[in-house]
């Protein structure tokens, strides 16, 4: 499928490009996609969560009451999990949450959230841009010329771009990735996908079979 260029102030450059139908026109696999987005939240998570259970709590040690006669349960320990200012039972401990899916499911994932993106007409290509420093308000000019300044937007450009990404890092709204660096989780969760022109290449390589 053929794509109209743009340049950064939203004019048509005249020039169209291919988009390869293996990476942006699949047959999207929700399962894949949500297998990705799990893995990608799940390794968000920092798993510093911490309780203290009935042997890290101080308090006395004695037994607190006879063991029999009382006419209630037996009670070895305030520590105990059941009193109030007992240590926590079975409360969270640091742990890591992430875990592995296989390279094939990944590459899909990717390729689905992609196409979704295609098919819904999300997708912006645009000629190659620098900015001579970083500033703000040249990227929000870019914005509003694509007519995306009210939307959730996603920059994927070829390679590192240190004025670029300054210049969106203020705006909550907008983020600048490589090519190299596309996750599904963040091709779905934007209302527009702008692709730099140099950077299919890059997609094409990293999610084609």
């Amino acid at each position: 499928m053929k794509v109209a260029v743009l340049d950064i102030t939203g004019k048509d450059t005249g020039r169209k490009v291919e988009l390869s139908k293996d990476v942006f026109g699949i047959e999207p696999n929700n399962h894949a996609i949500y297998l990705d987005v799990k893995q990608y939240l799940a390794n968000q998570r920092q798993g510093t969560h911490k309780s203290k259970e009935r042997a890290e709590i101080s308090g006395s040690t004695r037994k607190i009451k006879k063991q029999k006669g009382t006419g209630t349960a037996r009670a070895g320990s305030i520590k105990s999990g059941v009193f109030r200012g007992g240590g926590r039972m079975f409360g969270p401990r640091p742990r890591s949450y992430s875990f592995k899916l296989n390279k094939n499911l990944k590459r899909l994932a990717r390729q689905s959230a992609l196409s979704i993106q295609v098919s819904d007409e999300n997708v912006v290509i645009v000629e190659d841009f620098n900015f001579d420093s970083p500033k703000t308000k040249n990227f929000v000019d870019v914005l509003k010329a694509l007519n995306i300044d009210a939307k959730k937007s996603l920059f994927i450009l070829d390679s590192e771009n240190t004025n670029v990404y300054l210049s969106s890092r203020n705006l909550k709204n907008s983020k600048v990735l490589k090519a190299s660096e596309i996750n599904t989780y963040g091709v779905l969760n934007a209302n527009k996908i702008v692709i730099t022109e140099s950077s299919l290449e890059g997609i094409n390589t990293n999610l084609s079979k």
